[in-house]
């Protein structure tokens, strides 16, 4: 699997979901529109969602790289949101797909995973059940508003979305987060 032909695969996939929905962008344009083969298409992707599923993994990485590198919490959900912004045909038509292979579900599972690490990593001991769920409900919700927040025009700001987010912490879950705010 090639980055760049990844990369291509994408960008051709953003610039034709700023005229159409993705349910409606089929491979055949995508490929057509990139210059690759078919085959270069399934080589790399499963299908359309798994397309768009990659490309933000590209873009949570670089957000959650940065808050490794210095970032706090609130800064890495700053640069987020302006990301999301920045790519705002992408992201608004990709959370509209729902189900099992969308980025909604997607996105998720990668930061209850995040978080997950970061908590263990800090406190070397098993999460206890009452801090999983407030974990999960809590990554449902986060994940939930920022769809809204996208879906709506985006109108708060990208700072006031991330301090709105962290003031939504459940007090229990503060304490097991602290380290990354």
């Amino acid at each position: 699997m090639n980055y760049n032909t990844r990369l291509k695969l994408a960008e051709t996939t953003k610039l034709l979901m700023e005229k159409s929905t993705l349910d409606r962008i089929s491979v055949k344009e995508i490929v057509d529109k990139a210059e690759v083969s078919r085959q270069t298409f399934y080589r790399n992707f499963d299908d359309k969602y798994h397309l768009v599923n990659w490309y933000f993994d590209v873009i949570a990485m670089k957000s959650f790289k940065e808050m490794s590198d210095s970032y706090n919490l609130r800064n890495a959900l700053i640069s987020k949101f302006n990301y999301i912004r920045s790519e705002k045909y992408f992201f608004i038509e990709a959370f509209k797909i729902t189900g099992d292979n969308s980025v909604v579900r997607h996105d998720y599972e990668f930061i209850l995973e995040f978080y997950t690490k970061k908590i263990n990593n800090i406190y070397k001991k098993e999460i206890s059940p009452d801090i999983i769920f407030l974990l999960e409900f809590y990554c449902h919700a986060s994940i939930s508003m920022t769809v809204d927040w996208a879906l709506s025009g985006m109108k708060r700001t990208s700072e006031d979305m991330a301090d709105l987010l962290i003031s939504a912490l459940p007090v229990k879950l503060l304490d097991a987060v602290k380290c990354i705010l």
